[in-house]
């Protein structure tokens, strides 16, 4: 057996114990780095949460490949079910092929007609500036659904429901369903709803115009500026994902994200800011919070206060400086 290991911002000991517990069970491995073509590898073991499981289908040539996202920490997530404390638990069960593949549906996107990297998650279109109205044509397989005027439009997958799109109004949709979410970030229209559309569908988000430029943003991560459209289709092959518990729909996680978006109407936008910029990149520092967020140091401090009241997010001491304490999402 022949295992890749992948890593996104990991520290040195969760590396060193994760190839400690390969060795112990006769297991080869070797570090895949980015852009590598793995060549007879069983499958790929990501550590890092769900943040570096998206890294991963962003930059492999594999994508067909079984993978089993590996959480540094006790995060809850819906691509990486598995705590690395877990894990020794698992390889037995791992070198017996003892596990499910669910193969998750991935976006492919065009940006102005130029083909980028297939999201797992989300595409979102916003200015590039905020509290600024975008104006945008909606189209589904060719027709025309409306002509908006909004913060911004979101598509997303079933997984990624659970995340931007829902912080933003949008549906919770189980992961077996075959359709995409759309949702028009506060319209200017009070009766405009999210849409829900089969996966079949080819979406096109056109005549997207602001007083400043707009910018598209893949899966939270990577930001691209576009001129004119947007264009998202069903992309193939899909991600195969490992899942050790057998709970394909993650109903467990999907009730946790309800119960999340009933208290996320009464949070502060400040405290609904830093919980989406901590699932999408992880474990931060107050420091690093205020500089993704751009928000002031002060209202960070009160935002996560009032998160940390409320048990969405725990901190500890960071492993790299002592002297620094970081802060991720806690189980619900």
């Amino acid at each position: 057996m022949q295992v890749g290991i992948y890593g996104s911002g990991i520290s040195d000991s969760s590396l060193k114990y994760l190839k400690r517990i390969l060795s112990e069970h006769g297991i080869n491995h070797f570090i895949l780095s980015s852009k590598q073509r793995t060549k007879n590898v069983d499958y790929i073991l990501i550590l890092g949460g769900d943040k570096a499981v998206r890294s991963y289908f962003h930059n492999t040539f594999d994508s067909s490949i079984p993978v089993l996202g590996i959480n540094e920490s006790e995060s809850d997530g819906f691509l990486a079910q598995v705590d690395l404390k877990q894990f020794s638990t698992y390889v037995k069960r791992l070198k017996k092929t003892d596990y499910l593949i669910e193969k998750v549906t991935r976006l492919g996107i065009k940006i102005d007609g130029k083909s980028v990297y297939p999201v797992l998650n989300d595409v979102a279109v916003f200015p590039s500036k905020s509290a600024m109205l975008m104006e945008h044509i909606l189209r589904v397989n060719g027709n025309e659904v409306w002509h908006d005027n909004s913060d911004g439009i979101i598509i997303s997958t079933p997984i990624g429901s659970s995340a931007y799109s829902m912080s933003a109004g949008g549906p919770i949709i189980f992961q077996d369903s075959s359709v995409f979410g759309i949702i028009s970030v506060n319209s200017l229209d009070i009766i405009r709803r999210p849409l829900i559309v089969s996966d079949e569908s080819k979406i096109e988000i056109d005549e997207i115009s602001a007083r400043l430029y707009c910018e598209v943003i893949l899966d939270g991560l990577d930001r691209y500026k576009v001129k004119k459209s947007v264009e998202a289709t069903k992309f193939s092959p899909s991600a195969n994902i490992i899942r050790m518990i057998k709970d394909p729909t993650a109903i467990s996680a999907l009730a946790k994200k309800v119960k999340l978006a009933e208290d996320l109407f009464n949070m502060p936008p400040s405290s609904k800011l830093l919980l989406k910029i901590l699932e999408y990149e992880g474990s931060m520092t107050q420091k690093e919070l205020a500089s993704k967020t751009l928000l002031p140091g002060r209202t960070v401090r009160m935002a996560m206060s009032h998160l940390l009241e409320k048990g969405y997010v725990k901190r500890k001491v960071s492993i790299r400086d002592s002297r620094q304490k970081i802060y991720e999402i806690s189980k619900i």
